[in-house]
């Protein structure tokens, strides 16, 4: 039988590559690459669609592939036999098979790239019983049943192979799919997500050991041969060690941070894993397991590693890795489980594989002392299964180990087990607790003597030197009243490998918060740090890594645990060489405007035209303007206490422009609205604010001797607009986001509401200015802002806030 027979022995003509096209009267889907092509993209986009729809339910996207293969296999749209013929023709599953398993090939080698050993071996002796507990009672228990299935649906099947395929199969936990739900519910830090992650990780290494065995044992030929196998292949993962570890030891010393790697060094280190994969498929493993092995031994420090996941995961991921799901889909066939026999063996195979993974990890984990709740979530954790579950069945269908019965009825059971993972835990286990209530969650205050703590988040490296000069200018000069601000790093959390790898760096109890070991920091937290040992402010460098449409629930948890006063946010707009203002994406957009909403303190929003240039500006250097338009309100006087705190700087000019009308007039009929109509409400303020706006200017001005106080008379919405053009000198200028009586538009059109009539006026075209940046300030309101709740167990201990 020929590579592209069926099982009936039926041969086919091998496919030419290459098509001469339509008007040469021959059918693309008669040849091998443009079907190829028409599978890739019907598959990638159906499988992204399904993630989509099921991303309301927090599902991996991994489900959605599964889900993604089966549908379009032989359970759904393959029942009919044209579509069937048309994309997926038997004639073409040899070339579908191949494209797959050299994406999956690369895939596990990113896998092994992920799996650092040294975390294996640091891994604690409660991980480790949980580990063992949680892949032994399963395998006992996958042993009995694999009894049960033979005598009813899998008759005839080869005892030993089928007795440890089953074992492995229900023992079996996805490290990479739980390391994503873990981060998806941002639950990697806490007690429950390390217990289960190391676990997760011991489970992944006995995992392949174990499928190597039953690989092995799966041969035609005799117990000698099986032995043979083993041990070339205990010979080859000691060899890669000791020949491979030097080998790309000397790469990673070669390849030095912020430098390119050589292309050579990329090249080779392809041509090494397809060459153990060569070696280990010679073997009789698999050549899955010769990546794998190649992925382990690459050292984790330096930048290589990371170079060679960016280089290959997205088309591995992409574009590859989704047939590999298909064509597993087009073997299972769900009309094969009929009669009431084989639904009680997948109702007997589930029940087995939740009980054993759960009975066993709760029961050692009680053991440990480890609170009932959270142990029931660690053993509903990791009972996930997911690729390397898949991979398993798929070699032993290959191998004429499973049946279609079993292999349909076992696909099913890894699908179920992990659907149904994230909202279980969800439901038995949420670590959230009320975070306690702090009184300084704004600039204005009355005691200016108390610490001063920001917020302040950036997406990438352009908005870093603008928010340093700004940390430097808001210093102050009390010792009392110091500044300390967090700098959160937002990252988005992807389906890529690199941002699984990413979620390690966020550490205590699910929130995000600052690295400690140098070999684990983010590159564009460093300039933070340099500028901490440089200065007198107190800087906590931080990184946050979700998913964007959730990501405003770091931001807001975390200045309220660490009582920040204000949130300063990027405008999700950067600023063009050519001056023009370029969005970054609505995701960004609408993550101001979730944040303004919940925010448990101040917000400002920065609209970024480089304050200080492109560089750091040394404190001896700093010299800025900064202006503030005042028309009243809650958000102005905000913007105006921030004003005041940085004109304490020696090398800040503050100058402010108070709008007024006549006595007879009102701003609302300035800007030509009827005075009947509704005006902002009157902000309501704590205790700890200073309600009147003269006495704030008062003061303002009594503090700082310096500041320059202008007042300018308007009659009409162009007043308006000629005067906040004149302003656009200033190197910064302070906005409120809704002052009082001000309406809402000062532009024809803005998409930017958050920003409110002054900022959107002067984040647009017509405010004509490319230098001048400004900060939009929305006050902290306790009447409208929900209460937060953050996530915090409770169980580890604080860092504290400020460093002694």
């Amino acid at each position: 039988m020929g590579g592209g027979g069926d099982t009936s022995g039926k041969c086919y003509k091998p496919m030419a590559a290459t098509s001469n096209g339509a008007f040469q009267d021959e059918n693309p889907l008669d040849y091998a690459l443009p079907l190829a092509i028409l599978q890739i993209c019907l598959v990638v986009i159906f499988t992204r669609v399904l993630a989509v729809m099921l991303r309301p339910l927090r599902q991996p996207r991994v489900v959605a592939e599964i889900i993604g293969g089966i549908l379009l296999g032989p359970s759904a749209a393959g029942r009919s036999e044209k579509f069937l013929d048309r994309v997926f023709p038997k004639k073409s599953l040899t070339v579908l098979d191949t494209l797959a398993n050299l994406g999956l090939l690369f895939f596990l080698f990113l896998v092994g790239l992920e799996l650092d050993m040294r975390q294996v071996r640091r891994t604690g002796s409660k991980a480790l019983a949980i580990a063992m507990a949680g892949i032994g009672l399963p395998f006992v228990i996958g042993i009995g049943t694999s009894f049960i299935l033979r005598s009813n649906i899998s008759e005839g099947a080869k005892h030993a192979p089928f007795l440890v395929f089953i074992g492995v199969s229900l023992s079996i936990t996805a490290f990479p799919v739980l390391a994503r739900i873990l981060a998806e519910l941002k639950l990697l830090t806490t007690d429950v997500g390390r217990i289960a992650m190391s676990a997760a990780a011991v489970n992944d290494v006995a995992a392949w050991i174990l499928l190597a065995l039953a690989i092995a044992l799966s041969g035609d030929g005799s117990p000698i041969i099986a032995l043979w196998v083993l041990l070339c292949g205990v010979a080859f993962v000691v060899g890669a060690f000791v020949i491979l570890t030097p080998f790309f030891s000397f790469i990673c010393r070669r390849s030095l941070e912020g430098e390119p790697v050589k292309e050579l060094y990329i090249c080779m280190t392809l041509v090494v894993v397809l060459a153990c994969s060569f070696a280990t498929d010679t073997i009789g493993i698999h050549a899955l397991f010769g990546a794998f092995v190649v992925g382990i031994v690459v050292p984790k420090d330096g930048p290589f590693a990371g170079v060679l996941i960016e280089k290959i995961e997205d088309i591995v991921a992409s574009l590859l890795l989704p047939l590999y799901f298909v064509s597993s889909g087009l073997k299972t066939n769900v009309a094969t489980i009929s009669g009431g026999t084989s639904w009680a063996m997948l109702v007997l195979v589930i029940f087995t594989a939740c009980f054993g993974k759960i009975v066993g990890t709760v029961a050692v984990s009680l053991a440990f002392k480890v609170p009932f709740r959270e142990a029931l979530a660690v053993g509903f954790l990791m009972n996930t299964k997911g690729l390397v579950e898949l991979i398993v069945l798929n070699i032993g269908k290959d191998r004429k180990v499973l049946n279609d019965e079993t292999f349909a009825v076992l696909v099913l059971m890894a699908l179920f087990t992990t659907f149904i993972t994230t909202p279980i835990v969800m439901a038995v286990y949420h670590p959230a607790r009320k975070i306690a209530p702090y009184k300084d969650r704004t600039i204005q205050r009355k005691n200016l003597d108390t610490e001063l703590r920001v917020l302040t988040c950036f997406h990438s490296s352009r908005n870093i030197p603008t928010i340093i000069n700004l940390i430097e200018s808001s210093r102050g000069t009390r010792r009392k009243g110091r500044l300390c601000v967090y700098a959160m790093h937002l990252m988005e959390l992807s389906e890529r490998s690199s941002a699984i790898s990413m979620v390690h760096k966020a550490r205590n109890n699910g929130l995000p918060t600052w690295n400690k070991k140098a070999d684990e920091k983010d590159t564009m937290v460093i300039a933070f740090e340099t500028y901490r040992q440089l200065s007198s402010v107190v800087v906590r460098p931080m990184t946050a890594i979700s998913e964007l449409y959730n990501i405003d629930e770091d931001i807001c948890a975390s200045a309220s645990q660490k009582r920040a006063a204000m949130i300063i946010l990027p405008f999700h707009k950067h600023q063009r060489v050519d001056g023009v203002m370029e969005s970054l994406g609505h995701s960004l957009h609408q993550v101001n405007q979730r944040v303004l909403r919940r925010a448990p303190c101040s917000v400002g929003i920065l609209v970024d035209r480089g304050l200080g240039g492109t560089t750091q500006v040394t404190a001896s250097d700093i010299s800025f303007t900064i202006g503030v338009p005042f028309f009243g309100g809650k958000d102005d006087n905000e913007a105006l206490a921030y004003g005041a705190r940085m004109a304490e700087h020696p090398g800040i000019s503050l100058t402010i422009v108070r709008f007024v009308t006549s006595p007879e007039t009102t701003m609302r009929k300035v800007c030509g609205l009827d005075d009947g109509g509704s005006k902002h409400p009157t902000p309501k303020s704590d205790s700890n604010t200073i309600e009147s706006t003269d006495d704030l200017l008062s003061e303002v001005k009594t503090r700082n001797a310096a500041t320059v106080y202008e007042e300018k008379m308007v009659a009409s919405k162009e007043d308006i607009i000629t005067a906040l053009k004149d302003m656009n000198t200033y190197n910064l200028l302070l906005v409120g986001r809704l002052p009082l009586d001000l309406p809402n538009k000062l532009v024809k059109s803005s998409d930017c509401p958050e920003l409110g009539p002054i900022g959107s006026f002067m984040a647009s075209p017509g405010f004509s200015s490319t230098t001048t940046s400004v900060l939009v300030v929305q006050q902290y309101d306790q009447f409208t802002t929900p209460q937060l709740v953050a996530e915090d167990d409770g169980q580890l201990p604080e860092m504290p806030d400020t460093p002694v």
